[in-house]
């Protein structure tokens, strides 16, 4: 008899068709969104669940759901997924990072190029009618050939990043967890420097970082106090990295001179004082929405799924020490 599996959110049909050969498939092709007590009600008598980074997966979840043995995340970020309560239940988790890692990138620039060269108040601008012609001073905004890239995180994107900043002949400095290889500093062009030493030195600030306990508001008033008033805050991590409402009053005040955000704090919901700046420049978490990076994502959390059920190592395995609480 075929194991059964939940997919919580709506994949490609190639995806369904894949993991239909393997397994008895519960989908959401409708894609709505499952409230928490129903889909504890659609675990029940899983194997696994594919899930996306809407779905909280925590120790509650996992006690009321024991058949459980692997939830595989359709995104590289696993905050909504509690890695110690799967550790401790005996269950698998993966992430997808590495297809996504280049449309990140190609997407953070074209956030920074929008953020500093006002591109989206200007459409606006356009768009109601307000352009009467053009003069020296309209839309003044910043460079981003020549200017300081700060980069909070210098993992596989982070790095990319940097790769493409260097075509815009951008300075490039990095501050992460655990310093980088020397080879990845060499090809990047990066230079490994302090946190606050970043903030003061940086034109344009980007946020490329796991959300952690300890990363959570790393980025709130003090940190923006330290950043030149003609600097740029782009967030391409995740939300609670960055202290919302911190930041809003640091864009009224003109503390920073804009920012960049596809991320925000308690997303789909987010802080509407955003919405009363020009300053501002914001995106709904579709910093890998390309149609084969978002089929690559899906499809590699099916194999994970897949690998995982099968009694092999996944791919890209997050918690090995699973295997020290095995399932009854």
């Amino acid at each position: 008899m075929k194991q059964k599996i939940l997919v919580t959110r709506e994949v490609f049909d190639e995806t369904i068709d894949f993991l239909k050969s393997r397994f008895e498939v519960e989908s959401n092709q409708a894609d709505r969104l499952y409230a928490r007590d129903e889909l504890i009600a659609k675990l029940q008598g899983k194997d696994g669940v594919q899930t996306q980074s809407s779905d909280r997966i925590d120790a509650e979840v996992l006690d009321r759901c024991p058949t459980i043995k692997a939830v595989c995340n359709t995104a590289v970020g696993y905050n909504n997924i509690d890695i110690d309560a799967c550790t401790r239940h005996g269950v698998v988790v993966t992430n997808t990072p590495g297809v996504l890692t280049d449309s990140v990138a190609d997407y953070s620039m074209g956030l920074i190029i929008a953020t500093c060269r006002r591109m989206t108040e200007g459409e606006a601008y356009l768009r109601t009618g307000e352009w009467k012609g053009t003069f020296l001073k309209q839309m003044l905004g910043q460079d981003v050939h020549g200017a300081t890239l700060g980069i909070f995180g210098f993992g596989r994107i982070g790095q990319a990043i940097a790769r493409r900043a260097r075509g815009f002949d951008m300075k490039i400095r990095y501050h992460s967890r655990n310093r980088a290889a020397a080879d990845a500093e060499r090809e990047s062009g990066a230079v490994y420097t302090g946190k606050e030493a970043l903030l003061h030195t940086a034109d344009v600030v980007l946020l490329i970082l796991p959300f952690t306990p300890d990363t959570q508001h790393f980025i709130g008033a003090k940190e923006l106090a330290l950043m030149k008033p003609t600097a740029v805050l782009v967030n391409m991590a995740r939300g609670g990295i960055v202290d919302d409402a911190a930041l809003i009053e640091a864009l009224t005040k003109k503390t920073i001179w804009a920012a960049g955000l596809d991320v925000y704090e308690n997303e789909p919901k987010f802080n509407p004082g955003f919405l009363a700046l020009n300053n501002v420049v914001l995106s709904p978490h579709i910093a890998s929405a390309s149609t084969p990076t978002r089929k690559a994502m899906a499809m590699t959390a099916a194999k994970n799924l897949a690998a995982a059920l099968s009694g092999q190592t996944p791919p890209n395995l997050l918690n090995p020490d699973y295997r020290k609480h095995p399932k009854a």
